[in-house]
């Protein structure tokens, strides 16, 4: 074969090329800087600014908590072991610790009480917030507000008992009657519930031994985080489903019950929060008969629960306004009834709508817990503004207390951000 003719024929590779890994700029960390953070000059200036304001921060900062003070008994000692440097005084709350999370009154060799009900907490709730657990878990979570509140208060068994049984009794009610109308179940298994909670209470005090278990504890005993905590949990776990109940009544045909749930949740909206609580505990007492005394906690909780129901009715409303005419039609050429049409078809799509506002309004309510302290019922924020800077030992301190409180405040609240945008990820089917 001659030369030109070999020249002529073409080469063909048997074996792929090894590939190539892309150029730096467009792989890792540097392609996700040029795409958010350098995409243009507007956002390279931003982002060059927020860069120096941070460092601006954490360089002023940084010898203060560099600096810090854990073990000394007042802030007189802190300032002068520190000889005028720049440092915090940390040690009010390695001394104060158990005011700050337990209050000032709740007896120190009790702790153990509150720890285990908030340990406790996680375990009633993982059947509820996380669905793909056993449905089994559910019988501790119905137990758990009975074990906690008797945890928490202490005294006498029978308290705990017999609020149990007014609801078994009140569900066994609702389930009778619920067939015939969803109204009139619902309505008469609460009321069965509180008669026969009533009625229990007074045969239960008749009956109950002096001699308890646990050492009953006062609620104005209670105080700290763990208050703010038992009124977060307690409101917004009953205003969901008191706010489900809102917004179904208000696009009721039933003009009374519709007209009741608009009057109540037009007015409560209208009314600010720490109106309400000025109501429970000043305006409340004159209208019980004379010598009745009614808990301030559980005064605080109905208030807080009406005024963070009312806000979740008008967002499940949403929900269930975004629905299509066709989710409704489609229960009805099913055969279902009322109460089987909300509680199979339309609730779970309205709800999976609404988790967005739902857990908006549960934070705030979170935070607004911190609003007790100005009727005198020393939470985390009370315990701060009252006790612990009113005391000569650590009078202006102020920093180091307030950043505390915020750190707890921003785990709790982050977490609930973090595990509805989780929830919304596991209920996203129409994307799927």
């Amino acid at each position: 074969m001659s030369d030109t003719h070999a020249q002529s024929v073409a080469f063909v590779r048997e074996t792929s090329l090894p590939p190539v890994p892309p150029p730096a700029s467009q792989a890792g960390a540097v392609k996700w800087m040029r795409e958010n953070l350098f995409s243009n000059w507007v956002n390279a200036v931003l982002t060059i600014g927020s860069l120096y304001i941070i460092a601006m921060i954490v360089v002023k900062s940084a010898p203060w908590f560099m600096n810090g003070m854990w073990d000394t008994p007042s802030l007189a000692a802190c300032r002068e072991i520190l000889q005028g440097k720049t440092g915090a005084c940390f040690s009010v709350l390695t001394e104060r610790w158990n005011q700050l999370l337990f209050g000032f009154k709740y007896p120190s060799t009790e702790y153990w009480r509150p720890g285990l009900a908030f340990l406790l907490l996680f375990i009633a709730a993982a059947p509820v917030m996380f669905f793909k657990l056993p449905r089994k878990l559910l019988i501790f979570t119905a137990i758990y507000p009975f074990l906690a509140f008797w945890l928490i208060w202490g005294g006498t068994i029978w308290t705990p008992l017999i609020a149990a049984f007014g609801f078994v009794v009140g569900y066994l009610v609702y389930a009778r009657f619920m067939k015939q109308s969803f109204a009139a179940g619902f309505f008469g298994g609460i009321a069965a519930a509180f008669l026969t909670w009533w009625l229990g209470g007074m045969v239960g005090e008749a009956i109950a031994p002096q001699e308890t278990l646990l050492e009953a504890v006062n609620s104005r005993d209670m105080g700290g985080f763990m208050l703010n905590m038992l009124l977060g949990v307690t409101c917004v776990s009953l205003s969901l489903p008191l706010g489900i109940v809102l917004a179904l009544g208000r696009q009721s045909n039933l003009p009374l019950i519709k007209g009741i749930c608009v009057v109540f949740i037009e007015f409560i909206r209208g009314v600010p929060l720490i109106t309400l609580l000025f109501v429970a505990n000043v305006v409340l007492a004159y209208f019980l008969p004379p010598g009745t005394t009614f808990d301030l906690i559980l005064r605080v909780i109905i208030m807080i629960t009406m005024f963070s129901s009312a806000y979740i009715a008008e967002v499940i409303r949403g929900g269930l306004a975004a629905l299509p005419k066709g989710q409704y039609e489609a229960a009805d050429s099913l055969g279902l009834d009322y109460p089987q049409a909300m509680r199979l078809i339309i609730l779970p799509q309205a709800l999976k709508i609404s988790i967005p506002g739902i857990v908006n309004i549960a934070v705030g309510l979170f935070k607004d817990t911190t609003l007790v302290s100005v009727i005198s019922m020393f939470d985390l924020v009370g315990m701060i503004r009252g006790p612990i800077l009113a005391s000569t030992e650590w009078n202006g301190v102020y920093w180091e207390l307030f950043l505390f409180a915020a750190l707890l405040f921003f785990i709790v609240c982050y977490g609930i951000s973090q595990y509805s945008q989780w929830l919304e990820r596991q209920l996203a089917t129409g994307h799927r």
